[in-house]
């Protein structure tokens, strides 16, 4: 853990998709879970951390419905604009902190996360709070930064993690009780870091699925 200051993540979300790279990436993550997990029409799926939506929103046309859910509301404002302006019918949002917040009632089919469990205190705890949120035989797919030395962002107020080893990750998933646990590499991509010149940071998926069958299952 680095520091426990949050960064404000409402005041960057209307400049949020300006950063071509920003783009990218989140593309590469959608573009590697549609790969990895076997999406269809009958899943209910939820983006925690979804930020503006850019992951989740390239997932829509591939399920029964989407939710975006952040603890900013000014990210959620922007998705909600983009999914009125894009007349999306399946799509909703969710102001939501798991860090201080109950578990929500709702289930779903897949949760997924991009390049957020950084930001948190307690990966494991997140983890653990994300399997009671699918329905039985549910997927989780989490990306996120290799370690990267505190490199990676310019600025790393509210940053706690600088990156995980894969197995660190696959370990979170295993000790909250997924089974089938992979991982696959879904993007490097390059930035510029003050005194070093361009470097190369890579980001990696871990997916696994929720044990059991019942109501709800796929």
């Amino acid at each position: 853990m680095q520091n426990t200051v949050r960064e404000n993540f409402d005041d960057l979300s209307k400049n949020w998709d300006e950063k071509p790279q920003r783009v990218l990436l989140a593309n590469a993550v959608a573009d590697a879970i549609i790969r990895q997990i076997p999406l269809n029409d009958q899943m209910d799926v939820l983006d925690y951390g979804c930020g503006t939506g850019l992951v989740i929103l390239r997932l829509q046309p591939h399920v029964r419905s989407i939710t975006g859910a952040d603890n900013s509301q000014g990210m959620l404002s922007v998705f909600d604009e983009k999914v009125r302006a894009a007349r999306i019918a399946n799509a909703g949002t969710l102001l939501l902190d798991l860090e201080k917040d109950p578990v929500p009632d709702q289930r779903f089919h897949l949760i997924v996360s991009s390049t957020t469990m950084h930001h948190i205190a307690d990966p494991a705890m997140l983890i653990g709070r994300f399997y009671e949120m699918l329905h039985p035989c549910g997927y989780l797919a989490i990306a996120d930064l290799a370690p990267e030395g505190g490199e990676f962002h310019s600025d790393n107020t509210g940053v706690l993690h600088f990156g995980f080893e894969r197995e660190e990750m696959k370990g979170f998933f295993q000790s909250a009780g997924f089974c089938d646990i992979n991982d696959a590499t879904t993007i490097t991509t390059s930035k510029e870091v003050e005194g070093k010149g361009l470097k190369e940071f890579l980001v990696y998926l871990v997916t696994g699925q929720k044990r059991g069958i019942g109501s709800g299952g796929i």
